[in-house]
């Protein structure tokens, strides 16, 4: 079992599900059933095999399959049932005093085709509702519990990349550098895991490349890919060997108990080219303009608007996150759970940011045949802009 010190507190959880019932409330629905790990643990404190009714009034039932010895060492919630299969789940509800739904809410944006078809049998003459946005728009914006997780998460972060200096010889594989960092993010408590919401993505700790390798595109939404160890993995570190005067880019995400930090530094072993050290100024000057315009009440998109034109200002708009077809039209993005939680800070996005948000800026340059260089930190929103989470020196870092 898992440390009890680490189990959400139940006052934490009480006020998410009573925020979240709001929600459902006003949608006009009788309930919401939930499957998907990253709200599963949002709302219990666990992510055990398990479907998590919310009724629109009332308390919350955790059904578990497996395991729920531990679901009741981890939850804190106050009904935890185990049951045999999802085809109990009616006649729980019915034991537990609820009517069955006539409205139903369910996470669509990440349920598979088969398990709606199936649900929409179980629960007969029931209008199945997409609830994703709004599970989103609550997990958005964080409490001081979970703002607390991903400064420990930050400071973590930090520690790692203390590390990373000493990691680093000429001639090594960035496969091998990669496991040297890896290594110590473990020893630190990084829970290996890093969600993702988009269906079809993943990431293993996050990108470490050196040199061109960091400009080869990927299918991940990412201003950076890499070659990867394989056409299986497409993307992250590979076999390319780590060279002096070439930038080696570190982007990791620190994950502590379920929340996560989001960071990028450049490292070189000697001095980079002039041309590579501008630029990486240049991405330090936009990150100091977003830093001061994200404030409460700016949309997400005027933000990236402002970004692009920067980056064009300083003569960088051909490589600004991105070459050619490949660019990415975003400058940042949400994280708490998960990588990519709201708000995007994309183009056309409409959301406005709201205090106690937080956002990973990630501005960066990418050079095809010469690497990638700029910078990302996380960032909470406050009322005058943005406090920046991860604090290690935003420099170019000399080996």
């Amino acid at each position: 079992m898992t440390d009890p010190e680490l189990n959400t507190p139940k006052p934490e959880l009480d006020a998410r599900i009573n925020k979240f019932q709001a929600y459902i409330q006003d949608k006009n629905m009788d309930g919401v059933l939930i499957l998907q790990k990253s709200d599963l643990f949002y709302f219990t404190g666990t992510i055990q095999d398990s479907w998590l009714y919310i009724p629109a009034e009332g308390l919350p039932v955790l059904m578990v399959k497996k395991s729920a010895a531990r679901a009741q060492a981890e939850s804190e919630l106050d009904k935890i049932i185990p049951l045999k299969s999802s085809a109990q789940i009616p006649e729980i509800l019915r034991l537990q005093g609820f009517k069955m739904p006539v409205s139903l809410g369910m996470e669509l944006d990440v349920l598979p085709a088969n398990l709606f078809f199936s649900y929409q049998k179980l629960f007969k003459n029931c209008e199945i509702a997409d609830i994703s946005h709004e599970i989103r728009m609550l997990r958005a914006v964080k409490s001081d519990y979970e703002i607390n997780m991903i400064k420990k998460a930050a400071q973590l972060a930090d520690l790692v990349l203390e590390n990373v200096k000493e990691l680093i010889w000429e001639g090594m594989q960035e496969v091998e550098l990669a496991g040297l960092v890896e290594s110590a993010a473990r020893k630190l408590g990084h829970q290996g895991t890093a969600r993702m919401r988009l269906w079809g993505s993943e990431l293993f700790y996050g990108h470490l490349m050196a040199g061109p390798s960091a400009a080869v595109p990927s299918f991940l939404s990412s201003p950076t890919g890499g070659t990867g160890t394989c056409p299986a993995v497409a993307q992250g570190a590979g076999f390319n060997l780590v060279k002096s005067r070439e930038p080696i880019l570190v982007d990791y995400v620190f994950a502590f108990n379920g929340y996560m930090s989001d960071q990028t530094r450049i490292f070189s072993i000697g001095e980079l080219p002039d041309e590579l050290v501008n630029a990486h100024k240049a991405m330090l000057d936009v990150q100091e303009m977003l830093q001061k315009e994200a404030k409460p009440g700016v949309k997400a998109g005027e933000l990236y608007n402002m970004a692009v034109e920067r980056a064009s200002e300083l003569g960088y708009a051909d490589n600004f996150m991105g070459s050619g077809s490949d660019r990415i039209r975003f400058v940042g993005h949400g994280l708490g759970i998960e990588l990519d939680e709201y708000p995007f800070i994309a183009k056309g996005q409409e959301l406005t940011l709201q205090k106690n948000m937080v956002i990973a800026l990630e501005p960066k340059l990418i050079f095809p045949d010469k690497g990638v260089v700029g910078i990302e930190n996380t960032h909470l929103v406050v009322e005058n802009g943005l406090e920046q989470l991860t604090k290690f020196g935003d420099e170019i870092i000399l080996v």
